[in-house]
């Protein structure tokens, strides 16, 4: 891959650069000392990712983050010296459309071959994605067993990658507190982010947002995030579970997998809703609950910070519905109060 690094600290930009041209694959196509700079060169010279620090004097890795992907769309994988620290910016620049983070390797330390392996780890990861790497599977299609009261058994299932966490907040912003369906969101996350992002949206919406436990069931008026970077599926008990099955699937918590279960073992009314995200993931499986007559909803290109898993379903016909995000929540919400069959 050619990739790009924006950094203010010329040490970190060396620790960088050795990390990343250890693998023969990878080249660095050139180095920013801020985000201006860094808008710019992309602009030029566009590189396959951009390893995006956050704090940097003048424009931050927010903002460089926004611009870019509004002017320039490209993988965006945010390295900053503590991602945890900086929770809250990773969940801004992710919403912007950031693909994720990592901490900062160093060239020093106790252990710099595990601080350089979780940045290799994330470049591997993201190769795969913009390869397309991730085989095209169609979902099983063995139809669920649905109850005649479908209405009172209801599960919304959401998944979203780059650009997720702010489409998300956005959604569940405009849902009521007593949603009359249990929710269930896969973003494509790392599991260190899991718990915050669980927080972080919390605090944005009136519904209770955790991350979904093992063995539990979705719960109405609960929004249940996916916690691990195993796959969350339902089981036949109607519970939550996570495993590593299938283990050569790029993207980590699938959305495919998890709506493929759905499809399978939820006995109730479903409405699936695919949004913003860079890749294919999630399309088979939204089309799979429409053709067991279930509502479907993607969210329109205007409002995607990356328009990938969205475009991916309408063009196998997933959705019935193609809606911005802010009209998203109301439609749940009439969908809910109707049959929207």
């Amino acid at each position: 891959m050619r990739i790009a690094i924006v950094n203010d600290v010329p040490m970190v930009i060396e620790a960088l650069r050795r990390v990343v041209t250890s693998k023969p694959k990878h080249r660095i196509l050139w180095t920013a000392t801020s985000g201006a700079e860094a808008v710019e060169l992309c602009a030029k010279q566009p590189p396959d990712l951009v390893l995006m620090d956050l704090l940097m004097p003048g424009m931050d890795g927010v903002e460089a983050t926004r611009r870019i992907m509004v002017n320039c769309p490209c993988a965006i994988l945010v390295v900053t010296v503590s991602v945890g620290a900086n929770a809250w910016r990773v969940f801004e620049a992710m919403g912007h459309g950031a693909l994720d983070a990592v901490d900062t390797p160093t060239l020093g330390g106790k252990n710099p071959k595990a601080s350089a392996g979780a940045l290799l780890t994330k470049l591997d990861i993201i190769e795969g994605l913009i390869a397309g790497k991730q085989e095209s599977r169609a979902p099983g299609l063995q139809r669920s067993l649905r109850s005649a009261a479908s209405g009172r058994n209801r599960l919304v299932a959401i998944g979203s990658s780059a650009g997720g966490p702010a489409a998300l907040a956005k959604l569940l912003a405009g849902l009521p507190k007593d949603f009359p369906a249990a929710i269930v969101l896969i973003q494509h996350v790392d599991a260190q982010f899991a718990a915050g992002m669980a927080e972080w949206l919390g605090n944005q919406c009136p519904l209770p947002v955790r991350v979904a436990k093992e063995g539990e069931s979705p719960t109405q008026g609960v929004a249940l995030l996916a916690g691990t970077c195993d796959h969350l599926s339902l089981t036949e008990a109607g519970q939550l579970s996570y495993t590593a099955e299938p283990v050569d699937y790029v993207y980590r918590p699938s959305v495919d997998v998890f709506f493929q279960s759905v499809t399978q073992f939820w006995h109730g009314e479903v409405i699936g809703v695919l949004l913003t995200g860079m890749g294919r993931d999630g399309a088979l499986g939204l089309k799979a609950l429409r053709n067991q007559g279930h509502f479907t909803i993607a969210q329109d290109q205007a409002s995607c910070a990356v328009y990938g898993m969205p475009k991916a379903a309408a063009t196998v016909d997933a959705a019935v519905e193609i809606l911005p995000i802010d009209h998203i929540a109301p439609r749940l919400i009439r969908a809910l109060n109707s049959d929207p069959r």
